[in-house]
């Protein structure tokens, strides 16, 4: 499965009211790095369907969500669970690195 977009307005229900952990990456159209970590996003998305739900929110578009969680640099990655924030990854990092943030959380 693709990542979802995730917006301000739908960020309640699609994150906060979500049955199963939500990964959220946290990105821009002119983001290098963003753009370096989008492909392994997508991995884990279709790796992991079912079991995460996988998220890309525009930080441009959808300043609301980027403010209250404090995004100051991006790629940002969180993943949230029961409605709050349990891991937070700055910039692009390998795979590997992700998963091991990641998984743990994972049922």
């Amino acid at each position: 499965m693709k990542p979802i977009e995730i917006t301000d307005e739908n960020f309640e229900t699609e994150v906060m009211k979500s049955g199963t952990p939500v990964l959220i990456d946290f990105w821009a159209v002119w983001c290098g790095p963003c753009k370096m970590v989008a492909p392994i996003v997508e991995e884990i998305a279709k790796d992991y369907d079912g079991k995460l739900k996988v998220g890309k929110m525009d930080v441009d578009a959808n300043p609301q969500a980027s403010m209250k969680y404090g995004i100051r640099s991006i790629p940002t990655l969180m993943v949230f669970k029961n409605g709050h924030v349990v891991e937070q990854i700055v910039g692009a990092v390998p795979k590997k690195n992700l998963l091991d943030k990641i998984v743990p959380h994972v049922a």
